[in-house]
């Protein structure tokens, strides 16, 4: 197995797993990230995931606000890296940069390219109900997630399936996928295949405002939206308290609904929560309440009392 001089550059946890198993096959030279920022109550300067990790083992660490100054390129040109290894980094590579290792720029991206290449592929992919995702290792290009495909690895979506268990498991596909890739980068790279244009599409990055739950979509889009939306930004509706977050929900079939308007209770009694949608219901199974922890929705009903016919949410829509 060849022994590659590599720039790893990531910054949140999704790419620690990619990290960790390359340093343990290879020479990682340096590790960018992101630089540190604002976090918490206090907003105290906290580094990127990825950071953390690098220095922990040892690692040397740049953390650049931008990629593009002269003196960031030198420093990156003098690791003289066979590859760069980029894992949601988050800044911007201009060809200059693209250019500089020996055997190209490879990208661990989360989706089945051509679909959902952009910001927020894992999120899009459990949103549009899609039953299969995976990862992508490609050369990087110029363009958004548009170069040429060395290989990929497919992971099935369950339909209990949040971003944040889909995001655990392809994590760890990724770092499986490129050190394979690495490992027979000669014979991929001569292979590599130019992605289909007709079969792109695009996955923007979360807007907040997505995130409040609009009951008039049918039961199973805001299933989808829920699980996409969990943990982050976490879907949410207007409780009896402010903000109510709907952390897990399923799709049930009732008879009680007499053309009851989305949004409006339709059982809230022990252990069920039943809210009318723009086809049917869907019971709420757990919540997090404005200023709580996360609760089951007994716990939430043994504190909150809603009638039938109340409305979780600020206004019909």
């Amino acid at each position: 197995m060849p022994r590659y001089r590599i720039v790893f550059m990531g910054s949140p946890d999704f790419a620690i797993p990619a990290l960790h198993r390359l340093c343990k096959n290879h020479d990682i030279c340096a590790v960018y990230t992101q630089p540190a920022r604002p976090s918490g109550r206090g907003m105290k300067l906290t580094p990127m995931p990825v950071a953390t990790f690098a220095e922990s083992i040892g690692l040397p660490l740049f953390s650049p606000p931008s990629l593009a100054t002269n003196e960031v390129r030198q420093q990156l040109a003098s690791h003289q890296a066979n590859l760069f290894v980029v894992v949601a980094y988050g800044l911007l590579l201009e060809k200059v940069v693209l250019d500089m290792p020996t055997l190209g720029c490879i990208n661990g991206h989360g989706s089945l390219l051509p679909r959902w290449r952009g910001a927020a592929p894992i999120q899009r992919a459990i949103e549009a109900g899609d039953n299969q995702t995976g990862m992508s290792a490609m050369l990087m290009d110029e363009g958004l997630d548009t170069g040429k495909v060395l290989a990929q690895r497919t992971c099935t979506i369950s339909k209990n399936e949040t971003s944040g268990s889909l995001h655990k498991k392809l994590a760890d596909l990724n770092a499986t996928l490129l050190l394979d890739v690495i490992m027979d980068f000669t014979n991929l790279h001569r292979l590599a295949k130019s992605q289909d244009e007709n079969l792109a599409t695009y996955a923007s990055k979360i807007a907040s405002r997505e995130a409040e739950i609009d009951w008039s979509l049918s039961s199973a889009e805001l299933d989808c939206r829920i699980r996409a939306f969990t943990p982050f930004p976490g879907a949410w509706c207007q409780g009896p308290k402010g903000r109510l977050r709907i952390l897990r929900a399923r799709v049930v079939e009732t008879n009680l609904l007499q053309d009851a308007p989305a949004g409006s209770v339709i059982v809230a009694h022990k252990n069920t929560l039943h809210v009318a949608t723009g086809d049917g219901a869907l019971a709420i199974e757990q919540v997090k309440p404005a200023g709580k922890t996360s609760m089951s929705v007994t716990e939430f009903l043994n504190g909150q009392k809603l009638v039938n016919g109340q409305f979780l949410a600020a206004c019909l829509k």
